[in-house]
């Protein structure tokens, strides 16, 4: 049997990064094991490593050499420490710990795509349902929503042009309050709010009075398909329309529409699929699958679907660009009541 007939023989490599697999594994199991807590500490070598967490079995050194290879460990001689992102993100209790939701939520979820591909329905994680209405688990939730839309508040800043035309600006889901600290802060003479469920109100109110904020930002409670929004000239909606349907979408965007002045805009930010750059949407479709075990008829949708739901609404005008890394921001604007002929 030749090379050309061999069965597998110059076969293409896969474009999957199978050892990344592991490299996620690594990680949990450092949640799972207390690792990333015990190095807090202090540095420490293997065999401290080894009694503390009570590992009888091989394969430690390896471990270890993998999370010192992926970053989150750093080592000098015999003694491991964490590195800045473990130190951060992973340490329980730190004020940017994301050890629960990672390990309680989207980690095991995923492992759900599967069943979530025959059935339509999301994966079931009811340890971390259990647990997400404890005031920790929900400042990690936060901290992960802060970590994805903080980066882009700078350059949404700069994306929209008519801030000094707007007076007040509600973010709608906009937990708390991330994003409108950056835009308030950037422009005195506004006044904002987020709309978003009650359980998020003390954070909410830790965030603002951190940034000083507190007496021109409130936080409206309720739910955003049974309630009405507040008032507004300028709404913004980050990284939420992805979390639902395309019915629900389309709710929303009606709901922001009837909640703006006349001349108001609807600022819509998401990870939108169609975008120019490979590895954008690549990540896109990644969330999308993401939505699927996380959430019922949540998805990435084209800028299109968001277009036809804005015009429908009464929006007269949408606009994209590509924004950020891999999102997509939409500005639709709402006309302008006309006064009487001649005015």
């Amino acid at each position: 049997m030749t090379a050309q007939t061999t069965p597998g023989a110059h076969a293409p490599a896969l474009p999957v990064d199978i050892e990344a697999l592991c490299d996620v594994q690594t990680l949990v199991s450092g949640l799972e094991l207390g690792l990333f807590a015990l190095l807090s500490e202090g540095p420490a070598d293997e065999e401290t490593i080894r009694r503390r967490l009570g590992l009888d079995g091989r394969g430690l050194a390896h471990w270890l050499g993998l999370l010192v290879s992926n970053g989150l460990l750093e080592r000098e001689a015999d003694r491991y420490r964490n590195g800045p992102a473990a130190e951060a993100h992973l340490v329980p209790g730190g004020p940017s710990y994301l050890g629960d939701v990672l390990r309680l939520r989207l980690f095991p979820a995923l492992l759900g795509l599967t069943e979530s591909l025959r059935t339509g329905a999301p994966s079931d994680s009811r340890e971390f349902m259990d647990a997400v209405h404890r005031l920790e688990i929900l400042r990690q939730f936060a901290n992960r929503m802060d970590s994805m839309t903080g980066p882009l508040a700078g350059q949404l800043l700069s994306a929209y042009e008519g801030w000094g035309r707007h007076r007040f600006v509600l973010d709608v889901g906009g937990c708390r309050g991330g994003v409108l600290a950056h835009v308030l802060a950037a422009h005195p003479g506004l006044r904002g709010g987020v709309f978003d469920l009650p359980t998020m109100a003390p954070l909410f109110a830790e965030r603002m009075a951190g940034a000083g904020l507190a007496d021109r930002a409130a936080f409206h409670a309720g739910d955003f398909f049974a309630d009405p929004l507040p008032r507004a000239d300028l709404v913004m909606i980050g990284h939420v329309l992805v979390d639902w349907s395309a019915e629900q979408r389309a709710f929303l965007v009606r709901k922001a529409f009837e909640s703006l002045e006349p001349g108001g805009a609807l600022l819509v930010y998401d990870r939108m699929l169609g975008h120019p750059a490979a590895d954008a949407e690549r990540v896109n479709l990644r969330v999308s699958l993401s939505m699927l075990v996380l959430t019922r008829g949540g998805g990435s949708y084209v800028p299109g679907e968001l277009r036809a739901h804005a015009t429908a609404a009464g929006f007269s005008s949408v606009a994209f660009r590509a924004f950020g890394d891999s999102d997509t921001l939409a500005v639709c604007r709402k006309e302008a009541t006309r006064g009487p002929t001649g005015t």
